[in-house]
């Protein structure tokens, strides 16, 4: 196992740097080491790393809502309003809607295995997206308008949204019975978990404020040891109240990192958003590396020209919904398409989730990883492409 850890972190890094300088997202280096390095090509990673995969890419996905919740401004979002709140749901909506539709015409599942499928692939990438516009507020271009700030807020809640409808639609799918009463525990589940995690980040947050008032003082090192412990209960909660009450646990860690940025002291905020980047980078890492390792790279291929024409059909659809959410506002025609690439990027929430119906057992299973990889190979570079080389050229610079 200690030699396949090695390996991970040491290819992973590697090709993510050799990446990097070719102007391509380190994560796809990343994803190419795990193909590289998994069982279907030079089979180099013990299984027991294997076996705790799904495990790992929880883990993951949790430091990744803390990190969100740590860095999500609530006057930010108040600034931008409407179209972030609307950024949030309605961009991901459609392209479930446009997958739910075209998939079973290209593919042999059934609607809702294509709507699993669509929850899987209509997340925006944090990972792409947020370094570019915190690079933009750095630079002040589109800040006149809080383009930037209304990005990040509508591609953090996006993220959440995507999470809650796949685990909705994922029981579905295990039931295999598409019921409309079910659907009313998305808004259930989103309810519960935004209260579960403010009432826990409230409390979390005058504890560690108790400590430093009376000059016992918690280390940083320790608060984020105590925050990921805390996370992994109420991810857990979600489970232990199956069939008794829908309960988002993804999204009561990400409401809990909210609220303790919100009660806490500014300076440990700060310190705690940088801890939690550090270790998103070994987390980044193991993520993209065990996807990866997971995909069978011919029978991805075997999809070929569908598999492609599905993820950009679905891609025109979800643009035709950000372009709905900039209805009534300030922002010019080259602002709001710079706002249609910024959507464009998949990779985090795909690694994330892509292979958990697989590991279910799920017949579409080994079809949702293989287009899911596929289209963080085709979007990632595009989207971040198309930000990268246009940003100067569709946003207005604020003097």
């Amino acid at each position: 196992m200690l030699i396949s850890i090695a390996l991970i972190f040491i290819m992973g890094l590697g090709m993510a740097y050799i990446c990097k300088k070719m102007n391509i997202p380190r994560i796809i280096g990343m994803l190419v080491t795990g193909v590289v390095l998994g069982p279907n090509v030079l089979n180099l990673l013990d299984t027991s790393i294997l076996d705790i995969s799904a495990d790992l890419r929880k883990m993951a996905l949790v430091i990744i809502l803390i990190k969100a919740g740590l860095s999500l401004n609530l006057e930010d979002l108040k600034k931008v309003g409407r179209p972030a709140l609307m950024l949030s749901f309605v961009p991901a909506t459609f392209e479930i809607m446009a997958y739910t539709i075209f998939a079973p015409l290209f593919f042999d599942i059934s609607r809702v295995e294509a709507v699993v499928l669509g929850a899987v692939l209509s997340a925006v990438s944090p990972a792409v997206v947020v370094p570019r516009m915190v690079q933009l507020i750095e630079e002040k271009y589109g800040t006149e308008k809080g383009i930037p700030q209304m990005i990040l807020a509508g591609a953090s809640l996006d993220d959440v949204f995507v999470i809650v409808i796949f685990s909705t639609f994922l029981g579905m799918a295990q039931g295999e019975s598409l019921k409309i009463t079910s659907l009313w525990n998305i808004p259930i589940s989103i309810i519960l978990g935004l209260l579960l995690g403010a009432i826990v980040g409230y409390i979390i947050s005058m504890f560690f404020e108790s400590f430093y008032k009376s000059n016992n003082h918690i280390r940083n090192s320790e608060k984020v040891i105590i925050i990921l412990s805390i996370s992994f209960v109420l991810v857990a909660v979600e489970n232990w109240l199956e069939g008794i009450v829908p309960i988002s646990g993804l999204l009561a860690v990400m409401s809990m990192a909210l609220t303790i940025a919100m009660f806490s002291v500014k300076g440990v905020v700060i310190r705690l958003q940088a801890k939690f980047g550090k270790l998103w980078i070994a987390a980044e890492v193991v993520l993209f590396v065990l996807v990866g390792a997971a995909v069978d790279i011919r029978y991805t291929m075997s999809f070929g020209i569908n598999a492609i024409i599905i993820i950009f059909i679905a891609l025109f659809v979800r643009s035709i919904g950000v372009f709905i959410c900039m209805i009534k506002t300030p922002l010019t025609i080259k602002e709001r398409l710079y706002c249609i690439f910024a959507y464009l990027p998949k990779a985090t929430v795909q690694a994330a989730i892509g292979s958990v119906p697989l590991t279910l057992g799920l017949p579409c299973g080994k079809l949702v990883l293989s287009i899911a990889v596929l289209a963080i190979i085709i979007t990632a570079p595009l989207g971040s492409f198309c930000m990268d080389h246009n940003y100067k050229k569709l946003l207005k610079q604020e003097k």
